[in-house]
């Protein structure tokens, strides 16, 4: 098709030499030229996100996009900026905005910067399991899609990023421990940091590219992270203690900005978005087993993992994720979540005898 065209502008040349009006020898010749420019039409998308280079989820993305070309043959061409070159998620959000950036996979962090909706995903042991959390994560996804659409951002996929332990300098066992800790949480969630701080927490923002030097000068001394996480970015040496408390899950999720994605044809979507959910479907089933692996290889260089003492980790911190509901959680997209988690377990309840 790319040579029928270029033969194109070349006869209309010849017509034009054998004498043919030239008004009509410029209109072929322009008509010619659209077509050229059409066949050659390419989206280039620009990808950051702040996960390690090399690591599962970097692979993953780069693996999407060159599914992303090979269905599109070639009309559809997206470079990963992985390891936050392209800085912490909230500049990322501000990058695609001024569509110096077309997409990007971020954490909760930049989701919620987004959409507050998305810090649902953050309350404290509000899910129990992995197959909990995927049971509520597409009840409601087309809700969260929806809401993204007036903000200029369409949602692609989910992507597991593990289950949030806690990392600190000294040992932690109880809350009352917990509340002494500079804890980091990220920067620009002003919402979060208040209700960390209304409820006797020693919050720290700052941006996630700037925690290994706040570990290193001592302006932070514990974080909430997955071990997957704190062994990839070399915070365990840092942090040597983990409470094992199975605080929340991260949450992590491939987005592209509306402006880019209407630019791609219609008849290429459904193949970008089934490759999309192909980096779903593995991450779902890789990062939890990769988790469990990467505690194992922190203990081997030093990571000493404590146990949660104390009833009021449950009930203090129960306590705390209520009081998300309207202040940190929209209280729609709170009631949605509480209501598809209860029919979950109920449905998965054991059978009374």
């Amino acid at each position: 098709m790319v040579r029928q065209a270029h033969q194109a502008v070349a006869q209309a040349s010849t017509a034009a030499l054998h004498g043919r009006p030239k008004r009509l020898h410029y209109l072929v010749v322009a008509a010619a030229l659209v077509a050229v420019a059409t066949l050659h039409a390419q989206s280039t998308i620009k990808l950051a996100s702040i996960v390690p280079q090399g690591s599962v989820w970097d692979k993953n993305l780069k693996q999407m996009a060159e599914e992303w070309k090979a269905a599109t043959g070639g009309k559809v061409a997206v470079t990963v900026f992985s390891g936050g070159s392209q800085g912490d998620e909230p500049t990322v959000v501000r990058k695609m905005r001024l569509d110096a950036l077309q997409a990007a996979a971020f954490t909760n962090v930049g989701l919620g910067s987004i959409d507050w909706a998305f810090n649902v995903f953050d309350i404290p042991f509000f899910f129990d399991s992995y197959d909990e959390l995927n049971y509520v994560t597409d009840k409601l996804t087309p809700v969260l899609r929806k809401r993204m659409e007036p903000k200029g951002f369409v949602l692609l996929n989910w992507g597991h990023g593990g289950w949030t332990q806690i990392f600190t300098k000294k040992p932690v066992a109880t809350v009352d421990d917990l509340k002494q800790v500079k804890l980091w949480t990220s920067a620009g969630n002003d919402k979060q940091v208040q209700w960390f701080k209304a409820n006797g927490f020693q919050p720290r923002a700052m941006a996630t590219t700037d925690i290994l030097t706040g570990l290193t000068t001592g302006m932070l001394e514990g974080l909430p992270t997955t071990p997957l996480a704190a062994m990839l970015f070399q915070w365990d040496r840092q942090t040597p203690y983990m409470l094992e408390l199975g605080l929340a899950p991260i949450v992590g999720a491939g987005v592209i900005t509306t402006k880019a994605w209407k630019a791609i044809p219609e008849a290429d979507k459904a193949k970008l978005l089934a490759a999309a959910a192909g980096v779903e479907t593995r991450l779902r089933d890789e990062v939890p087993k990769l988790d469990l692996n990467a505690i194992e290889q922190m203990k081997k260089r030093g990571l000493t993992v404590t146990k949660p003492v104390g009833p009021e980790w449950k009930t203090q911190l129960d306590g705390l994720a209520k009081t998300m509901r309207g202040d940190s959680v929209p209280p729609d997209i709170f009631d949605l979540a509480v209501a598809a988690r209860d029919e979950f377990r109920k449905k998965n309840a054991p059978a009374k005898k």
